[in-house]
């Protein structure tokens, strides 16, 4: 059968970027058997199918080397990404008129053991003993840390009035270091629980009290932490050669018995603050620790490279069309364990190849429409989403349309396809008027919406779209649901495969789910494009007043 330039065109794209892919992989790293490659490609499939099977066969193939972000290979599974949007007809919408957009990431790490002094009047000062009383925090905002302040004890940091807490009633932390526990009361609703929980979320609230600092306490022993105290973490990086760091920068963890140094002369003696540091539930009177503490810490950057590939098909209303709908999905994963006997290729075949296929998938489908949506709607693949949702952070901070103009994020991340799924699984969809929405478009194709199976995973909290939440656009994140064979087709993937070198073309991925998945979510972005109302937070709902959203009332 003869076949279209465009498309003979991205075969060959498609075969150089693959035999460039397998000339720089590792000798340690495994390949597969001829029979089996063979097996997969020989499968009929009818051509949608096909079509969506194809691009899982190309991004997670051994040769992508898990596509983690930063390597050569992701580059190279960001370029296909892009020839693919191109041929679905999308405009680029990324850097200088490309599909493609830079993110600057930045790996930073501790670069010395640091030194913490307590002083107090009328005592030799005392140095803490790295590893057993603390491990040192990397601030990714400066390579030099020196600070000598009073050090604030504040239980969990945290200040929640829809709860009655506030961890920060009376006392003044401005200039001060603050000291409190990980952690938020199960008690707290899921995902507002994980919101509190977060390390980022407790040093920004520190900083907008004026503190100048933070310290982490872990009542526990620091062996596993000290082996590790000089691992890398990844942000992105900013144009003077430091990352992005929200917050009162995080100095230190202490121990059990680094905090009891802190503590000595408060007035609430440690022994009586520890005996209730396992009940999360438990409040605490914030108070000034006597003296001050010093500390200095050297932070080491290494600069790396990265891409989030965007396309975007213009919206046709005069006046809706400046508004922009932003279907995401993460196109990286975890890379190659060389230290890892067997096969050591994390190929994530559904976290989350899949989920780029049907971005792909789903945009041909607008073009096949011959139908221009009223609203803009723009395809989105991040980067660095298994280094802590570093892509979509960056597109939020710098994205390539107005922020204002966006009005919804539909993010696809990891759906498990091994199973005819009955319902979907929307998280966020309780929260804004996107609920509504989805309902309506599932429910026009046979499906019905299912509440969140796994409240206490917090999934909402866990992925790109949050980056969204964060800049008040209402999002929702969709899953297949778990009616009918889901529960146990799910609990296997969780278990077996989810970040496991298992996730990949062996297992029994049922294509023809991958089709309803994607005619879910075009009816979803379709909806969504096309109605006459913006999408607006629900009124009151946590999310939508925390961060202002555009449409909270």
């Amino acid at each position: 059968m003869l076949r279209s330039a465009g498309a003979i065109a991205l075969m060959g794209f498609a075969g150089a970027a693959l035999a460039q892919a397998s000339a720089a992989a590792a000798p340690n790293v495994q390949t597969r058997e001829p029979a089996e490659i063979n097996a997969i490609v020989n499968a009929a499939l009818p051509d949608d199918q096909a079509a969506m099977k194809a691009h899982v066969m190309f991004l997670a193939s051994d040769a992508m080397r898990g596509r983690e972000a930063g390597s050569p290979e992701f580059d190279i599974a960001a370029q296909y990404v892009a020839a693919q949007f191109y041929a679905a007809g999308l405009r680029p919408a990324g850097d200088d008129g490309g599909y493609l957009q830079k993110v600057p990431l930045l790996t930073y790490r501790a670069a010395d053991k640091g030194d913490l002094v307590l002083t107090r009047k009328g005592a030799e000062p005392l140095r803490l003993a790295f590893g057993d009383d603390y491990v040192p925090g990397a601030n990714a905002g400066a390579a030099t840390t020196a600070l000598d302040a009073p050090v604030v004890f504040v239980g969990y940091g945290i200040v929640a009035p829809q709860y009655q807490r506030n961890d920060y009633a009376g006392v003044d932390v401005k200039g001060k270091i603050v000291a409190y526990f990980g952690g938020a009361p199960d008690s707290f609703q899921s995902e507002e629980r994980a919101h509190f929980a977060g390390g980022t979320t407790k040093a920004i609230l520190a900083e907008s009290r004026g503190a100048v600092g933070t310290i982490l306490i872990q009542p526990r022993s620091l062996v596993r932490a000290a082996q590790g105290w000089d691992r890398g973490r990844v942000t992105w990086g900013r144009p003077d050669g430091t990352g992005d760091a929200p917050g009162a920068p995080q100095l230190a963890t202490l121990s059990d018995t680094g905090a009891a140094k802190l503590f000595a002369g408060a007035k609430t003696p440690w022994a009586t603050i520890v005996k209730r540091a396992g009940d999360d539930e438990a409040s605490f009177k914030a108070e000034q620790l006597p003296g001050s503490l010093a500390v200095s810490l050297k932070t080491a950057f290494t600069p790396g490279a990265s891409s989030n590939v965007a396309g975007i098909i213009p919206g046709s209303d005069p006046k809706l069309g400046n508004e922009v709908v932003i279907l995401s999905a993460h196109l990286d994963h975890l890379g190659v364990r060389p230290d890892m006997k067997g096969d050591n290729i994390f190929n994530g075949a559904e976290d989350n190849a899949i989920g780029i296929a049907s971005l792909i998938e789903e945009a041909k489908r607008f073009k096949a429409s011959g139908k221009a949506p009223r609203r803009s709607v723009m395809f989105l693949a991040v980067t660095a989403e298994e280094k802590g949702l570093i892509g979509s952070s960056f597109f939020s901070a710098h994205p390539t349309v107005p922020v204002d103009r966006i009005v919804a994020d539909v993010n696809l991340d990891m759906p498990v396809l091994n199973y005819k799924f009955e319902d979907m699984i929307v998280f966020g969809a309780d929260r804004s008027s996107l609920g509504p929405i989805v309902s309506k478009a599932v429910g026009a194709l046979g499906v019905t919406m299912s509440p969140d199976p796994m409240p206490a995973e917090a999934f909402f909290v866990r992925s790109d779209h949050y980056n969204f939440v964060r800049r008040g656009i209402p999002s929702v994140f969709l899953w297949p649901g778990q009616a009918g064979p889901g529960k146990a087709a799910f609990n296997d993937f969780y278990q077996n495969r989810y970040h496991k070198p298992s996730d990949d073309l062996t297992q029994p991925i049922d294509w023809s789910q991958g089709i309803r998945f994607v005619d879910v979510n075009y009816a979803i972005a379709r909806e969504i494009a096309d109605g006459d109302a913006r999408p607006r937070w629900n009124k009151g709902d946590f999310f939508g007043t925390l961060y202002n959203g555009y449409g909270a009332k």
